[in-house]
């Protein structure tokens, strides 16, 4: 049986301030691509009980920054899947982001709308299941 075309996994997280690498608290695009793995094995243990393995990118966009204090949702959408392929689309939305001022320095609101920071396709595969070579 085929891994249901459309199922969803998302994870949402706070990007610590340790992760800043650039000037302004930005975070470098490697960040996304972690997370997109990180979704990408949650989505191979659901449909197919198995880690799996990342084998490609066949495109990745990025959007508009991340930065440090930022709370980032991180999506994969199963849109094909073959016998032992399974390709996915990614999604890195911050959904908030730090707004400190010198009297509030913890101060964080929620962005509406979120903001679409990077996009991507990729493919995963699995191993064959039990019996199957």
């Amino acid at each position: 049986m085929s891994p249901a075309i459309g199922t969803t996994v998302t994870h949402r997280c706070y990007v610590a301030h340790d992760k800043a690498h650039y000037a302004g608290n930005l975070v470098d695009g490697a960040w996304s691509l972690a997370a997109f793995g990180d979704v990408a094995t949650e989505m191979c243990i659901l449909t197919d009980g198995d880690e799996g393995l990342f084998a490609s990118y066949a495109d990745v966009q990025f959007r508009a920054p991340v930065r440090a204090g930022d709370v980032v949702e991180v999506r994969a959408e199963l849109v094909s899947a073959g016998n032992r392929s399974r390709v996915l689309h990614f999604t890195a939305y911050v959904v908030a982001r730090g707004a400190s001022t010198p009297e509030r320095p913890g101060a964080a609101a929620f962005l509406d709308p979120p903001l679409l920071a990077t996009e991507a396709t990729g493919t995963v595969v699995v191993p064959p299941p039990p019996g199957v070579s």
